[in-house]
């Protein structure tokens, strides 16, 4: 079951991308990402309750809580690295870079974790990050002298970063919890991460200026977060952190395919290769467990 969580997380987490991107078109990308925690907080709450896990909360140990809030903090620097590279650049080109923490965690679950490192692996690793390296395309301006022009680089590869770091202390910090309720604490701490970040840079002023257009896709987007979350770490829960998240980092197909539709958004032949040498180590990922 939990491979089948791994998958849907993927599917919810390309949808996120994607209607994120059509949310901060003149939306701050810290304001949306502060509105975007509240709804994902309101859903992580709901399936708390409806799951009947707040019966739990009392138990949980003194290291279960300090590593969901440090996997929240993680999460909310992520999140704003990664919503403010959407804002400056592709979605295409911003979505692989932050899949590429694929690499990151599964080193970091041989060192942290123990888990098993075999030859299949070491291949798919390689596999990725080549992968990952031929989607990087610098973004093509008119305005050379522009201050923000390879800014989202810079962003997208410090989300990923944060990225792999979420996924290992989430880990940690549901072994001793339920994952619904572990997911719902790990948001409330991101939505006070996210909202002093909204006020140390002034920023809560735009909030009234939002369109309601774009309102409601940064409140769509937070629902697919919610519900990739939820399947993200349940799967995390029960499954191997090595191959979740590589099988959760599919979402890049799911991205990449909306980004065509949606923005007109078209790979080059070398990103193709790229695209297909990422698919091909993910799956090879699993082949361990089939």
């Amino acid at each position: 079951m939990w491979i089948g969580f791994a998958f849907a997380s993927a599917f919810f987490a390309g949808v996120t991308s994607i209607l994120a991107k059509c949310g901060i078109k003149q939306t701050d990308s810290n304001v949306a990402t502060a509105i975007r925690t509240m709804i994902v907080l309101a859903f992580s709450w709901i399936m708390v309750l409806l799951s009947g896990s707040l019966d739990g909360a009392e138990g949980v140990e003194q290291k279960t809580w300090v590593f969901l809030i440090l996997s929240g903090l993680a999460t909310g620097a992520s999140w704003l690295c990664y919503f403010k590279a959407l804002q400056l650049g592709d979605v295409n080109k911003v979505a692989p870079i932050d899949k590429s923490s694929t690499v990151l965690t599964i080193l970091l679950a041989f060192v942290f974790l123990h888990e098993t490192v075999t030859g299949i692996k070491i291949i798919a690793v390689l596999f990725i990050g080549v992968g990952t390296g031929l989607m990087i395309q610098k973004k093509k301006t008119v305005d050379f002298e522009a201050p923000e022009g390879n800014a989202w680089l810079i962003y997208a590869c410090l989300s990923a970063l944060f990225a792999s770091l979420t996924s290992i202390l989430g880990k940690v910090g549901i072994e001793g919890i339920e994952s619904n309720l572990g997911t719902a604490i790990r948001t409330s701490v991101v939505l006070v991460m996210s909202w002093l970040v909204v006020f140390v840079t002034g920023k809560q002023k735009t909030i009234r200026d939002i369109s309601g257009r774009e309102l409601v896709f940064i409140c769509l987007s937070g629902l697919a977060t919610g519900a990739s979350w939820i399947c993200y770490y349940k799967a995390l829960q029960d499954g191997l952190a090595s191959v979740v998240v590589p099988i959760d980092k599919l979402s890049i197909l799911v991205t990449i395919l909306f980004s065509y539709v949606v923005f007109r958004e078209k790979l080059s032949k070398k990103a193709a290769v790229g695209l297909f040498m990422i698919v091909a180590g993910t799956l090879a990922m699993l082949l361990p467990i089939v």
